[in-house]
């Protein structure tokens, strides 16, 4: 069975090394430094540049749907022989999300509710990115459900990092 791991950038070098990850997924600011770790080849880590945003805000670059676009394209592309890794700064908003949407693009018939319900129960602190998730429901034809399962969940308890988890994949042959 396929795996999702979220961490945050402090923990990527051990979350790779410990899971065998072969896929890293990078959802942080542009023009943060990110060490590739040695296992994951160049063409098996995507870098997407945008602040952890809901709203557009002066100076900062907001999540796009380009950057959603390219995110399930990456996924989709994904072997699942071996796990991927998303990770964001601390681990909580725009990694939760980035798991959120490749749940929901790799398993099309899941429940949305019940998806940030268990991301939820793995890390107390998730709080997916909104934009992130509004972006990318029309774009999985979820009808608003991603955005209602988010906004159900609420936000995540307070914490400078998120806990480390991992999502099991369900997906039929």
């Amino acid at each position: 069975m396929s795996a999702i791991h979220v961490c945050s950038l402090a923990r990527v070098a051990l979350t790779v090394e410990e899971t065998g990850a072969s896929h890293l997924a990078t959802l942080i600011n542009a023009g943060t430094p990110v060490a590739r770790p040695a296992r994951i080849p160049a063409d098996n880590h995507l870098f997407l540049g945008f602040n952890d945003i809901t709203e557009p805000t002066e100076g900062l670059i907001p999540p796009g749907e380009e950057h959603v676009r390219r995110l399930i394209r990456f996924v989709r592309d994904w072997d699942r022989s071996d796990p991927m890794v998303i990770h964001c700064w601390a681990g909580i908003s725009r990694s939760t999300a980035g798991a959120f949407i490749a749940a929901c693009t790799l398993m099309p018939d899941a429940d949305e509710e019940a998806l940030a319900r268990e991301i939820r129960a793995r890390s107390p602190s998730a709080t997916p990115n909104l934009r992130l998730v509004r972006l990318a429901d029309p774009i999985l034809g979820r009808g608003g459900r991603m955005v209602e399962a988010i906004e159900a969940i609420g936000r995540g308890r307070d914490a400078f990092e998120g806990d480390p988890f991992s999502l099991a994949l369900k997906i039929e042959a």
